[in-house]
């Protein structure tokens, strides 16, 4: 009897929840006609989820329900209630997006769109899904900061009834809840939010560890019950004394910041002394500092332990100021000081917009956008646009979730929020992309500094710009924020693209001379078609793709200009039989030896798509080949490298024809190896030896530690050509403490 009577109850109580009656207390705020559309997705939504069930019993509805209560709770419009309440009908119900449009209208469509995973696309694995999916997310978010408000509302709620789900599934959704979710909290500043991820993830992730610390704060507040009304009475008296009329109360660290603060410190729980504090709330912001020194009379300063964040916000909108004092028997306490604005800010970041709205607009910063943290949002679209494909795009957004900051300085004072660890290159980017591109070193505090010195605290920054400077691959270690990486990938790409298009038409051109055709034919009149067959015979687009294929390896020039040949042919064109037996000819080994105008010429300029390789080391005056590896440009080879001989045979037709300019720009690596008498001052010998022959020493080896009469050392030295080289092999060997000196000719074979 007991039973069913207990079954009905909770039968009542699950119907209570499910019903629309849960959400009207909150939403008193909303007017009658925003509450009967609110109704009528109530509506809708229940009768999608109509037989669904959550894990523990309780209708799906009471789902969407709490999610809308909780962004209720932020005073969001009844737009974003609507999605609320809509989120998982696309994805669970098969409800379509048209649908939803034609019922509610566009915006609250594009809510629920953002929302909705894309499981029902292919992805190759779980990881491409999650990136597509946050990418989705992140971009919507990015339109309409409503979007992330409601999912963080929908991850709360989860988290919350994490328990009733299967236990294998707590780690991986408490991680990713601890790794995402918990971090776009803190960059929006909803801190309230933040802090409750953070700890229901703990509590999931590790429910041992969060037990036995629970069960220790729980004996120190206890403990610290009495200390803490102390206190609080002396600054309440020093403070009304003072004429401020002030609100305190006490705050508590996390468990999860405590537990944070222990393993990155290697602390013991008794060690961590700012477990306790005080809020101090004032009504205007010159308050503040009122109150900081009335503290600072009253109690002991700790030296270092003072943060101004109001005249410098937090990257996320957030002010404060916080001081650590030396209270009664010699405990630290942290106070804050702030005004009832900044502490909404605080508490709820971006959502205190809706919060504030209706209240007197001098309330919240007067430059919201930077207060509210949406610099960050447009950000993400800009790096959207510079990322080829989700996971690249999430690659750059995780490091800027990063809740640490530096704050710098312009010359002109004006402040810059980076992430802790960023460098002067990362500062130049945030400036402008054509600051960065062009970045070539610069000034932090009057003093020279490089492109990876990393920036601190109150540093004042100015950048140098060259036209001549273009970003490199290396300049990628050199960056920390996401923008600045996908300004200088977006770069490099476009380049390599550029490159790679111009070295394709080259190659096919080089094939059709070997045909007997003076010039690939254009894109006009007659040859019009031939293009378009040409075109569907490859699979490309344009000629462009055609040639960046063709550029990368991906296609085989012969291959393409026999094609582009049998076309013209059928137009009634014939090769030039001049032409053809000059080509014949230029392909006879004296002849490429001699470097054939078809050939193609490398003078040592960086480009992206030619790379001289690291087995055989080639220098201009060096019979060379190249490989056109496939998706990776050339890599130039020696004749004879072994390397390049078993390329050649699994790949003869990735090979083309290359020689050197007469005029080469840079110098050029080759290694040594040099068999020396053990004894002081050997080295440098050898480098004044090398700097003698006007080469240089770009690194040395000397292999393990010598023991015997004498040793081998490898040396790679850059020269301008092979005559040069052999000038420097013949100095090293007039030493009398080189026994030996050669050309390392490893990977090349006989003959």
């Amino acid at each position: 009897m007991e039973t069913s009577a207990a079954t009905a109850k909770q039968t009542a109580a699950n119907a209570s929840a499910a019903s629309f009656a849960a959400l009207v207390a909150k939403i008193d705020y909303l007017d009658a006609a925003d509450v009967a559309q609110l109704r009528a997705a109530y509506r809708f939504a229940d009768e999608a989820h109509l037989g669904q069930k959550r894990k523990n019993g309780e209708p799906y509805i009471t789902h969407p329900i709490a999610v809308a209560a909780e962004c209720a709770g932020w005073k969001l419009d009844v737009q974003a209630l609507m999605a609320a309440l809509l989120h998982d009908t696309i994805e669970d119900c098969g409800i379509e997006k048209r649908e939803i449009v034609e019922r509610f209208g566009s915006q609250v469509a594009e809510l629920v769109d953002g929302l909705t995973k894309l499981d029902k696309l292919q992805f190759n694995t779980r990881e491409e899904t999650q990136a597509e999916s946050f990418r989705k997310m992140l971009l919507a978010m990015a339109r309409d900061v409503r979007v992330i408000l409601v999912k963080l509302a929908d991850r709360s709620h989860n988290m919350r009834t994490l328990g009733d789900v299967d236990r294998s599934k707590w780690g991986r959704t408490a991680q990713e809840t601890l790794d995402i979710y918990a971090p776009i909290a803190h960059r929006l500043g909803l801190n309230h939010t933040y802090r409750e991820l953070q700890e229901l993830a703990f509590a999931h992730l590790h429910p041992w560890r969060y037990s036995v610390l629970s069960k220790a704060l729980g004996k120190a507040r206890h403990r610290r019950a009495d200390f803490i009304t102390t206190v609080k009475a002396e600054v309440q008296k020093a403070l009304l004394g003072n004429n401020l009329s002030v609100e305190l109360h006490g705050r508590e660290k996390s468990l999860f910041s405590i537990y944070r603060k222990m393993r990155q410190k290697r602390f013991s729980f008794s060690q961590v002394t700012d477990i306790y504090g005080l809020r101090v709330l004032v009504p205007k912001v010159i308050d503040c500092y009122t109150a900081l020194g009335v503290l600072h009379q009253l109690y002991k300063p700790v030296p270092g332990r003072f943060k101004d964040h109001i005249a410098i916000a937090k990257i996320n909108g957030y002010q404060s100021l916080h001081t650590t004092v030396v209270g009664p028997r010699g405990i630290n306490v942290e106070f804050q000081m702030r005004t009832e604005a900044m502490h909404w800010v605080a508490e709820a970041g971006v959502a205190a917009h809706w919060l504030y709205k209706g209240r007197s607009a001098k309330s919240l910063n007067s430059n919201s956008d930077q207060v509210l943290g949406t610099q960050w949002l447009q950000s993400l679209l800009e790096i959207q646009g510079d990322s080829s494909d989700a996971a690249e795009f999430w690659d750059h957004v995780k490091v800027d979730l990063s809740p640490d900051a530096v704050y710098v300085f312009t010359p002109r004072s004006e402040i810059v929020a980076l992430p802790r660890g960023a460098t002067l290159l990362d500062f130049a980017y945030e400036i402008h992309s054509d600051v960065g591109d062009h970045c070539a070193g610069g000034e932090v505090n009057g003093q020279p500094a490089s492109l990876r010195t990393e920036l601190h605290n109150g540093d004042v920054v100015s950048v140098l710009t060259s036209k001549d400077v273009l970003p490199t691959p290396a300049w990628l270690a050199q960056v920390r924020t996401g923008r600045a990486r996908s300004k200088i990938r977006h770069h490099l790409k476009t380049l390599a693209h550029t490159e790679s298009v111009a070295l394709g038409e080259r190659l096919l051109q080089q094939a059709m001379r070997g045909e007997g055709f003076a010039k690939i034919p254009t894109q006009e009149g007659n040859y019009r078609a031939v293009w378009d067959k040409l075109l569907r015979f490859s699979g490309n687009r344009t000629p462009a793709e055609l040639y960046n294929d063709i550029g990368l390896g991906k296609r085989i020039a012969s291959i393409v200009a026999k094609r582009l040949v049998t076309l013209l042919m059928d137009l009634g064109e014939r090769p030039d039989p001049i032409l053809l037996s000059q080509t014949r000819f230029a392909a006879t080994p004296d002849a490429l030896n001699d470097g054939d105008s078809s050939d193609l010429l490398l003078d040592g300029s960086d480009s992206a798509m030619v790379s001289y390789a690291p087995c055989c080391h080639p220098v201009p005056g060096d019979a060379i080949e190249g490989y056109l590896g496939r998706g990776e440009g050339i890599a130039v080879h020696r004749n004879g490298c072994a390397v390049s001989a078993r390329l050649r045979g699994r790949d003869a037709e990735q090979f083309i024809a290359v020689s050197w300019d007469d005029n080469p720009v840079r110098h050029f690596n080759a290694a040594l190896d040099l068999h020396l008498t053990n004894g002081k001052g050997v080295l440098a010998r050898v480098a004044e030896a090398v700097a003698k022959s006007d080469a240089d020493i770009v690194h040395v080896d000397m292999g393990q530690e010598a023991t015997g009469a004498s040793t081998h050392m490898r040396v790679l030295v850059g020269v301008r050509d092979l005559e040069q080289l052999e000038n420097t092999l013949r100095a090293l060997r007039r030493l009398p403490t080189v026994l030996s000196a050669d050309r390392i000719s490893a990977g090349r074979v006989a003959g």
